[in-house]
């Protein structure tokens, strides 16, 4: 996915930037850069590849030679980014997080009307922010360039541009993304994670509206456009997986809401008769963690570590680009506790099960360790669609989820008719997908989160949510 970091202030800001895009290193495994402005250096940039060694260790030795009031930063995991654009509307560097599902229509019709060139990276693709550039450029203003740019795009596109008097950040459309504006004593920032400026001394100023655009300078924030509030459909899998615990999106944080949705987990089990006798309920950490400390704080069974993991030379167990690799660092990183996993049986809390893969060898590992039962609970509904806007998973077909190969299985192209029967426990399609990955994963019992309890934990309208990826709704 990615995220991003931009800083205006009357001072340098060089320090502001590293830092604070370093905060948004759990978006993104692939790709970091940061680009500073000052009147006597011009625009300076520097972009690494972070998927052997974190953006800090990168950057180190770039930021003491950077010098400037005006930066923006990216963790990306795709495209090189900040690039830096000559254009009618003047020079400046813009990065952007998101998805654009139709660039290589939008590039032909570039090519074909033109004799535009676009940078492209090793694989051949464009560069996302090339092409935003490009079409930012057909306009009078960046704001009103910015505009035309999300309308013409189709996926998910939120952006910053840094120039040489300011930085304009603008929300997708929908936004899918929050933008967060942050103040302190001598300067202004925007940011995709509202923890990562608390500690650089900034304090929540607004969260931007889907669509809005908004300039930052060390003396103020302007608005260049109002946004609209009632477009919003922001990812509902921010809070279950990828937002950190400290992060609040729409006045709601993601420690909390992981809590408050094992609670409801657990009171569902309680209410059906389907909780189960077991010695400890256990997360699947990281993020899986919070989620089993409210089931057990509801259900008052004790809540313990069985394994932990090992995280200082791996981080993210989707660091490495592989997903072999993937599985392997997956498997390398759990260390158990005997004495919690022996004998005993176990109901773990996951945020989701995408592909089974690792739960399953995170079962096995527990079996060989000496469970007596496993017990499995997702923090979210069943992943039935790929995601379209945000480009969360790396699946190239909608057959690599868990979810979908057993109802293709089950009944062939016909069973997409099902999607909401197969993710419903009451119903006897919901029945049989949960006793066959049951089946496959070796877990004593399966349930997943119903999408009504997602969005109750959540405390949203479900019609300001994206939940595409669970229930097919654009």
């Amino acid at each position: 996915m990615g995220g991003f970091f931009g800083a205006a202030v009357k001072g340098s800001c060089v320090d502001d930037v590293f830092f604070g895009t370093d905060y948004h290193s759990h978006l993104g495994t692939r790709r970091g850069g940061m680009a500073v402005y000052s009147p006597e250096k011009g625009f300076q940039r520097s972009i690494h590849s972070i998927e052997n060694s974190p953006f800090r260790t990168k950057f180190e030795e770039d930021i003491a030679d950077m010098q400037g009031s005006l930066g923006i930063g990216c963790i990306s995991d795709t495209d090189p980014q900040p690039i830096l654009l000559r254009s009618s509307l003047g020079s400046y560097a813009v990065c952007n997080v998101g998805i654009i599902n139709n660039a290589e229509e939008l590039c032909s019709e570039f090519l074909n009307s033109s004799h535009a060139s676009f940078e492209t990276m090793t694989s051949g693709k464009l560069n996302s922010s090339a092409l935003i550039g490009a079409l930012i450029s057909q306009k009078e203003s960046i704001a009103e360039g910015i505009r035309y740019a999300q309308e013409r795009i189709i996926g998910t596109v939120s952006l910053m541009v840094m120039t040489e008097s300011g930085i304009i950040a603008a929300r997708d459309k929908y936004g899918r993304l929050p933008i967060i504006v942050g103040k302190k004593d001598d300067g202004y920032c925007f940011s995709s994670e509202s923890f990562a400026f608390q500690k650089l001394g900034y304090q929540t100023v607004k969260e931007l509206k889907p669509g809005e655009i908004v300039k930052i300078t060390a003396d103020g924030v302007e608005e260049l456009y109002a946004g609209n509030p009632e477009n919003l459909r922001i990812c509902a899998f921010m809070w279950t997986y990828y937002g950190y615990p400290n992060s609040v999106y729409e006045n709601i944080n993601v420690e909390t809401m992981r809590t408050r949705n094992g609670e409801i987990m657990a009171q569902f089990d309680i209410d059906h008769g389907t909780l189960p006798d077991v010695d400890y309920v256990c997360g699947v950490p990281d993020s899986g963690t919070p989620h089993a400390i409210g089931y057990a704080n509801r259900s008052g069974i004790p809540f313990a570590r069985p394994f932990i993991k090992y995280t200082p030379t791996w981080p993210r167990s989707f660091m490495p680009q592989s997903q072999a690799m993937r599985n392997k660092v997956a498997k390398m990183k759990l260390i158990p506790v005997h004495e919690l996993i022996e004998g005993k049986k176990l109901l773990f809390v996951d945020d989701s099960i995408v592909r089974g893969t690792q739960l399953r060898e995170t079962v096995e590992f527990l079996y060989a360790n000496g469970a007596k039962e496993v017990h499995m609970r997702s923090a979210c509904p069943p992943i039935m669609y790929g995601c379209k806007y945000l480009n969360f998973s790396r699946s190239t077909s909608e057959l690599d989820l868990i979810a979908r190969r057993i109802i293709d299985e089950f009944e062939g192209a016909e069973g997409t008719k099902y999607i909401l029967e197969y993710s419903s426990p009451e119903t006897e399609r919901g029945k049989r997908l949960r006793a066959e990955i049951c089946r496959r994963l070796k877990l004593t019992s399966l349930e997943f989160q119903s999408l009504e309890g997602e969005v109750k934990a959540i405390g949203l309208c479900e019609d300001k949510l994206c939940t595409y990826c669970w229930s097919g709704k654009e």
